[in-house]
């Protein structure tokens, strides 16, 4: 997949970084590519904003084979690999070294003016960048971090290559990156609009992160952050008390190795369950699933609203793009819906939960009835599975959400089942715009009732 632009790169790339919501956490973009990347991330997770000045030490003559890299506080990187190969000489090494401080402290003057660098001792370090090729640039920027006593580095790219990414798991207290090759080639063919990023952009850019709008999160950290969310959801209910009806319960799911939380609402003569699946773990908790939720449920549908990761397991983001990992939970779960309901089950993914939901859809006998993806990501189920699926699936999509419409459109060519995708008119990723998240309730209760009749591939089996 590529990237329509840095900006759209870094609103996918904070789908992974939820965890940090609420937390002492400063994001450092590396100029210039990596600050629209880290300004997207800052906003979503309601961070400061700052840079973080790192330049990378080229081979004299070629400048994009990188030897080292240097940092601020005098914090120098070296390959010795490359080095030894290009064959450079100490007195070689020092002149790139000295162009490069010189061009390095230019920028801080530039980008900071009189502004002190915002504090990072005791918080977690957030460093974006826009991709991870050597990765000497990004693990000088981590050392840096380090020296100034930060208690934990999270790098996050959108786009790496493995070996690099691998490699620096060892300087980093976490590394997220959704997308890592074993061939990368450039970092700018992973991009559809890669131009050059201007100081003057890097500026403004940190100018807005001053004074920031925070955008509506799917997992609040604190319960004075649920209430302000759903306040902005339109007729969201209020879930912290749990009804007394058993038909209104919180439960807890086995699931392929773990029991996870859940909340089961099943209205009296209900024709079918659907189980909601969200990748970040947040699912039951998130205003977004509360508010659909509730709209079907008052359509006559029972839901299950689950968290396919444990507290534990979401704190390590790799588990949040294992798509494969979260199928195995979401079908499980089926399987115990099933059990306890004797209803025919359906699917309701959003953001990686989307992918999840089709990978359990499409394993054999699954029963799944049918599937609707919210803002969902179903390129990152796998090819095989998008193929084999038979469930009729519906994809809603906001028009403003560009990147992620190309995903999805990519994904549908590949499926053969019953499929449709619904633009959303004017809507962001999160749906947060006046009246969006009401179209998405109502297209997904009609999805799903028009499909009821419709037999599915059986009742829900276990895996083997």
């Amino acid at each position: 997949m590529r990237y329509d632009d840095r900006r759209a790169a870094g609103r996918l790339l904070a789908e992974g970084l939820e965890e940090l919501r609420g937390q002492d956490v400063v994001v450092l973009g590396l100029p210039r590519g990596g600050v629209p990347v880290a300004a997207e991330v800052a906003l979503s997770l309601g961070a400061p904003l700052d840079v973080l000045v790192v330049r990378k030490l080229g081979v004299p003559g070629q400048p994009e084979w990188g030897f080292g890299a240097i940092g601020e506080h005098g914090v120098r990187v070296l390959n010795q690999d490359v080095i030894d190969a290009a064959g450079l000489r100490t007195g070689e090494r020092e002149a790139v070294e000295e162009a490069e401080r010189g061009e390095l402290e230019r920028r801080v003057r530039s980008y900071r003016g009189e502004r002190a660098a915002l504090p990072v001792a005791g918080r977690t370090a957030l460093v974006v960048d826009d991709g991870l090729a050597t990765g000497a640039t990004a693990e000088a920027a981590c050392r840096v971090v380090r020296g100034q006593g930060a208690a934990r580095i999270v790098l996050a790219v959108p786009v790496g290559a493995d070996r690099s990414v691998a490699r620096l798991r060892s300087v980093a207290d976490d590394v997220v990156c959704p997308h890592t090759h074993r061939i990368l080639g450039s970092v700018g063919a992973w991009y559809r609009d890669f131009d050059q990023v201007t100081d003057a952009e890097v500026t403004s850019l940190l100018a807005q992160a001053a004074h920031p709008v925070p955008r509506p999160s799917s997992a609040p950290s604190s319960q004075a952050e649920k209430a302000a969310e759903a306040a902005a959801v339109p007729n969201t209910p209020t879930r912290s008390a749990p009804s007394a009806s058993p038909s209104d319960r919180e439960v807890l799911v086995p699931a392929a190795g773990a029991r996870v939380g859940a909340r089961l609402v099943v209205p009296d003569g209900a024709p079918a369950v659907v189980a909601f699946a969200h990748g970040s773990g947040s699912s039951r908790h998130s205003p977004r699933n509360q508010y659909v939720a509730t709209a079907l449920n008052r359509a006559g549908l029972a839901t299950l609203l689950l968290d396919l990761l444990t507290e534990d397991e979401a704190h390590d983001r790799h588990n949040v793009f294992d798509i494969l990992l979260l199928a195995r939970r979401l079908h499980a779960a089926s399987v115990w819906l099933h059990d306890q309901t004797g209803l025919p089950v359906a699917y309701f993914g959003a953001s990686t939960g989307a992918a999840a939901a089709l990978e359990a859809a499409a394993l054999s006998g699954s029963g799944v009835r049918s599937v609707v993806s919210r803002g969902g990501r179903p390129d990152l189920a796998t090819p095989a599975a998008l193929t084999r699926l038979r469930a009729p699936t519906l994809l809603i999509v906001g028009s403003r959400d560009t990147q992620v419409l190309s995903l999805n459109r990519l994904a549908a060519d590949r499926m053969h089942c019953e499929h449709r995708i619904a633009v959303v008119p004017g809507a962001t990723h999160l749906f947060e715009e006046p009246g969006t998240l009401t179209t998405v309730a109502e297209l997904a209760r009609d999805w799903f009732t028009a499909h009821l009749d419709r037999p599915g591939t059986g009742t829900p089996r276990r895996s083997a």
